[in-house]
């Protein structure tokens, strides 16, 4: 047996050979989870292989930057090339019962979804939990191909899949909560931080970071900073920040009042999307306004709040240690290391 292989892990099938399914299988072979490529496409055997050298080409790169990197070593690249195992639709239809976990990442057209999850419904076990990666489809509009709903869910991947920790979990109507639990569970013995929201159009990071990159166009268009000014404000300031403190976080850090007003400010000397939404005006009329109330987004009651603020600011200084961006001090001043 490949030693590789951590037998605590779930077998995980991936629906699906393209950027998206490779860099799953990436990360989940790097945990030491056996995995299986299922390309559902009709080819002939030479156009198939053609895809699956490819695929393993651009998996073995991947790997080889992380051994460049210092993460893995050298000799790990072949053992964990060897528990990714790709199929075609026939040959993997008679093990496909065999995992637990499938994610379904074939291209963002709906007959192919549905062929995809015809194919899970006739091939997979019964309790397997089964997802779709997709950016496009909402939950509820995917989980009526499956034969039991309750065991479906989307689990959104952020690009690239092999490194970003982060999985977006969009539950449905019917989505059960045993199954919820199992795609967390699974999803952290990976190494994923795994976050649950409604069946709602652009899950969380793609709807905050659509409104922020289009901001930041606007503000060139408009002519207010240069394209090279509005990144470096980003880099040293917007980034440095949300690195460390969530953004609602940060709101409860600066008070929900402030933002009430900036925004109120914003609205009328720019656009009506800088409203606040009702949940800041509510919370500020509630003395609901973070850190100093001891209450706002999130419960400070039982928090020692000197060492929070203090552990955030040395969070704050680690971050921009890794930079290179601490203030400059004289050097009569500086701490002896």
């Amino acid at each position: 047996m490949n030693q590789t292989v951590n037998n605590s892990l779930p077998a995980v099938a991936i629906i699906g050979a393209g950027r998206m399914g490779r860099g799953i299988a990436t990360s989940c072979a790097l945990a030491g989870a056996p995995v299986m490529v299922v390309d559902l496409k009709q080819r002939d055997a030479s156009n198939r292989e053609r895809l699956f050298a490819e695929a393993r080409e651009e998996i073995r790169k991947d790997l080889q930057f992380l051994v460049q990197a210092g993460l893995i070593a050298d000799i790990a690249v072949n053992d964990i090339l060897d528990i990714i195992v790709f199929c075609g639709a026939k040959q993997a239809a008679a093990v496909l019962v065999d995992y637990p976990l499938i994610f379904e990442g074939v291209p963002e057209v709906i007959d192919a979804k549905r062929q995809a999850m015809e194919y899970c419904n006739e091939h997979a076990a019964a309790d397997a939990v089964i997802t779709s990666t997709t950016s496009t489809f909402l939950v509820n509009d995917l989980a009526g191909m499956v034969d039991n709903p309750t065991r479906f869910a989307n689990a959104h991947w952020l690009n690239p899949a092999h490194l970003m920790p982060l999985v977006e979990i969009s539950r449905g109507e019917h989505t059960s909560q045993e199954t919820i639990d199992q795609l967390q569970t699974m999803l952290q013995q990976f190494g994923k931080v795994p976050v649950v929201c409604a069946a709602s159009p652009g899950y969380i990071v793609p709807r905050l970071q659509a409104l922020a990159m289009n901001e930041a166009a606007r503000l060139v268009e408009e002519g207010v900073a240069s394209a090279e000014d509005v990144d470096k404000a980003v880099h040293y300031g917007f980034g440095l920040r949300f690195a460390v403190l969530g953004l609602l976080e940060f709101i409860d850090w600066g008070g929900g009042d402030i933002l009430y007003y900036a925004s109120n400010y914003l609205a009328e000397a720019i656009d009506q999307r800088y409203t606040a939404p009702q949940v800041v005006q509510k919370n500020m009329h509630q003395q609901r306004n973070g850190l100093r109330d001891g209450s706002g987004f999130f419960d400070y009651s039982e928090l020692n709040i000197d060492a929070y603020r203090q552990q955030r600011l040395k969070d704050f200084i680690a971050m921009l240690r890794h930079v290179d961006a601490l203030p400059t001090i004289n050097q009569r001043h500086q701490a002896s290391r």
